[in-house]
């Protein structure tokens, strides 16, 4: 019982500590047009990244299996029709 009250109260802490270290404080710099503008570019890219490596990782293993099934259903529908002419 001592351990799940230790686990929460470390995750509490953990998740306290998280959001105080996103709130956000003045910032005592410049950022130029140049760099806000890389900085941006690479959110975005990091971000198109993410999701293109989810596709891969997840969507693709998807539709192979997803094609397999179908071809299997065909070859089996057409082996039912091949024995009902006779063939």
């Amino acid at each position: 019982m001592a351990d799940h009250v230790n686990s929460f109260k470390r995750i509490s802490m953990l998740l306290a500590a998280a959001a105080i270290t996103a709130l956000p404080v003045e910032a005592q710099a410049y950022v130029g047009p140049g760099a806000g503008l890389t900085a941006i570019g690479t959110m975005i890219a990091f971000g198109a990244a993410v999701v293109l490596a989810l596709v891969g990782f997840v969507w693709y293993p998807m539709k192979r299996l997803m094609k397999g099934r179908s071809d299997a259903r065909n070859a089996q529908s057409s082996a039912i029709g091949s024995q009902e002419r006779g063939e």
